[in-house]
């Protein structure tokens, strides 16, 4: 059983990697609750409005995690727009072979169950996808994109990255992340900005 102190992490956490592996409609509050090892009698303290506001702090979680990532593969490479495609797909790549090919993007996997669902959660994510995005395409401007190239190619970046993890959960392979890759560099990062 989680301390006291750690239940609400705990519920988030264990939240973001179910939501992560089965979606938001699929995952109970029970089975947050026995995994996560929170007391129940917690669990409406921490969150009164219930799933949704669990679901509002584990986006929130997920979504500065993949900021900070995306921002140290930045400062990293920076004014290299090739090194940097390249190591973001290795990145989700590793990710992936690292949880077994278990986990989806949250954002992704949220995007298609909450719009019928929850117009406040739904927002929420797409702010995580615009936020994300965004600081692909500021890398780009630093290599000398214009902003309008820079803008959508991070666009591109991040719809082929969302599309690579379904491929590769199902082929259960890390090979279309390279192949993506040798895309991305050939032709975002190479063309005339």
């Amino acid at each position: 059983m989680a301390r006291r102190t750690d239940a609400r992490a705990s519920a988030i956490s264990t939240a973001e990697r179910l939501f992560r592996i089965q979606g938001y409609t699929a995952t109970g509050l029970i089975q947050v609750l026995k995994e996560s090892g929170a007391p129940k009698g917690s669990f409406y303290f921490h969150f009164p409005r219930g799933k949704a506001q669990l679901a509002e702090e584990a986006i929130d979680c997920y979504v500065a995690k993949r900021m900070a990532v995306l921002r140290h593969i930045s400062s990293e490479t920076a004014g290299d727009a090739p090194k940097f495609v390249r190591q973001i797909f290795r990145t989700f790549a590793d990710e992936m072979v690292a949880a077994d090919f278990q986990y989806g993007c949250l954002m992704q996997n949220l995007a298609n169950e909450l719009p019928a669902l929850d117009a406040d959660l739904t927002k929420r994510v797409a702010r995580g996808f615009l936020d994300s995005t965004e600081i692909i395409a500021d890398h780009f401007r630093g290599c000398g994109f214009t902003s309008e190239r820079a803008s959508s190619a991070a666009a591109a970046l991040v719809a082929a990255l969302e599309g690579a993890r379904t491929i590769a959960r199902l082929e259960r392979s890390p090979a279309i992340f390279e192949a993506l890759a040798d895309v991305s560099v050939r032709g975002w990062a190479s063309l005339e900005r």
